[in-house]
């Protein structure tokens, strides 16, 4: 079964390069990092860890779709480009669908790589989620059957929340498997807002999705690493 791994990146020059080698170490088929117009270093060392790199409007959305537009493998593997694959990851997919060949994906459990025992309560609250509301996000690590996501129509073309509308979507069709991976995941988000304060954040964000606000709306509040400044 090959898998490709699909990496969207806006100014990623830090991380890059891990990002890619936690891919192509484990025998994917392909990487591709996906650039939305990077103005640091990231394409050049993305391509110096052996990525084939292609560009695409900006938008997390829209450059998740171009790479899988273009990718060639049975199986699709979205990685942030602020994280990366535990060493046995691509192994688990493939012994997975071969379990269950009915499955059409999932994600992986995460581990955020800082040592606070909040990050630990974070980690399994997000476990959780996809075990109880079926509902993987972005930064787990999503893999899904390129048949799957044709059929789908890939993620729908927003500004946030990309991960959460496309995982409610599959899970219409089955419950998402859950591998132990761990994808390790960038503690800068926490970091740079703090923890409670960044969980909350994403806590209201979903919340006001689910009363009705569209993403649109909430894209205005919710402050990227590389995006405009925040409102109030």
């Amino acid at each position: 079964m090959e898998i490709s791994v699909v990496i969207p990146a806006i100014n990623e020059a830090e991380g890059i390069a891990a990002a890619v080698d936690s891919a192509s170490s484990q025998g994917a088929m392909e990487v591709l990092v996906v650039d939305g117009g990077s103005q640091d270093d990231t394409v050049r060392r993305a391509q110096a860890a052996g990525a084939r790199v292609v560009t695409s409007p900006s938008g997390r959305a829209r450059q998740q779709n171009a790479g899988a537009a273009l990718a060639s493998g049975q199986v699709l593997l979205f990685l942030h480009a602020d994280n990366r694959l535990g060493p046995h990851c691509l192994e688990q997919i493939r012994e997975a669908f071969e379990r269950r060949p009915q499955a059409w994906g999932g994600a992986f459990r995460h581990r955020i790589d800082a040592p606070q025992w909040l990050f630990r309560c974070i980690e399994w609250g997000d476990a959780m989620r996809v075990r109880w509301r079926g509902l993987p996000f972005g930064d787990q690590g999503l893999f899904i059957r390129r048949e799957a996501f044709e059929q789908v129509g890939g993620f729908p073309d927003e500004p946030l929340m990309e991960d959460l509308l496309l995982a409610r979507r599959m899970r219409r069709t089955a419950w998402p498997l859950l591998l132990p991976g761990p994808v390790w995941s960038s503690p800068r988000r926490w970091q740079r807002h703090g923890v409670v304060r960044q969980t909350v954040r994403n806590w209201s964000l979903q919340v006001a999705h689910a009363c009705g606000c569209s993403p649109d709306r909430l894209a205005a509040y919710y402050r990227r690493h590389d995006g405009p400044a925040e409102r109030p």
